[in-house]
């Protein structure tokens, strides 16, 4: 799915629902804030988000666990997890949405460029999914927002069936 009609699906979707969604984007850059607020309507659903570039800004900006960064390093599966989680909790949100990873030129702490997790949470908790993508920064940046939009459709299709 293309990123501005994955952005329009979400806001449309949560609009629908009447739930609020933040952001926690490390390699992105803030690229999904950006992505979300071109989409007329989503001041009613897009609460705000953190740029958590720097590891330990992860730890004190966005909640996650210094001992869990200081164990496995930013580009982490759990890591993901918890900033989605934190975004979600330090924003107000029903939603939160988060990514790390490596966009390249160069390999992070043994990470290889492309390795990218995106993360999404709600109050029953967080799931995330591993992406192993190809191409240069702009490339990789832009198929991690796509991602964990579409993991959030993925989510709130799955909310709506279960109500």
């Amino acid at each position: 799915m293309e990123t501005s009609l994955a952005a329009a699906d979400v806001v449309h979707r949560l609009v629908d629902r009447r739930e609020t969604l933040a952001t926690a984007e490390s390699l992105t850059g803030g690229l999904v804030a950006s992505t979300m607020v071109q989409i007329p309507g989503v001041s009613a659903v897009f609460r705000g988000g953190l740029v958590v570039y720097a590891t330990e800004l992860k730890a004190r900006l966005a909640g996650v666990p210094a001992a869990l960064l200081a164990e496995r390093g930013p580009v982490d599966p759990d890591v993901a997890k918890a900033l989605a989680v934190g975004a979600r909790e330090r924003c107000g949100a029903d939603w939160g949405i988060a990514t790390t990873g490596v966009a390249g030129p160069d390999p992070q702490d043994g990470k290889p460029v492309g390795l990218v997790y995106v993360a999404v949470a709600d109050r029953h908790g967080a799931d995330v999914r591993e992406l192993k993508l190809d191409g240069n920064r702009e490339v990789i940046r832009t198929e991690s927002v796509t991602a964990v939009l579409s993991l959030l459709s993925e989510k709130l299709q799955a909310a709506s069936s279960a109500v």
